[in-house]
């Protein structure tokens, strides 16, 4: 065994610079996480999860009850939007609905990324 010793003054410089790194790190981690009322899912998702069908989400932005964006011809909603019909009741599905399409959004998406790659 091979035993190495420095200075302490050499120790806490070390230290503090490990310090710096990590708090570094964490902070980029915090500044990375997208707000989760931010996060914009697709028709799909937004039926599946949340329990509704086709026809009330296309009335629902027909009647101007849902804010979207129609991109390539898919429409895409925020979660906050989704979150306000359900605080106004609006549509009839939960908060555990609500949770599952927010858990189940990054996997979803990942799948499709993955199954247009095998294309």
């Amino acid at each position: 065994m091979e035993i190495i010793t420095f200075e302490s003054k050499a120790y806490k410089e070390l230290d503090n610079k490990i310090t710096t790194i990590a708090n570094f790190i964490f902070n980029r981690l915090d500044e990375n996480k997208t707000n989760e009322d931010e996060i914009w899912v697709d028709s799909y998702e937004v039926c599946t999860f949340l329990q509704i069908s086709d026809r009330t989400l296309q009335r629902l932005r027909a009647n101007g009850t849902i804010a979207y964006s129609n991109i390539g011809g898919r429409c895409y909603y925020k979660i906050g939007e989704l979150k306000r019909l359900l605080e106004e009741r609006l549509i009839k599905s939960n908060d555990e609905c609500m949770r599952n399409l927010v858990a189940n959004h990054e996997a979803y998406a990942k799948e499709r990324r993955n199954s247009k790659q095998d294309k």
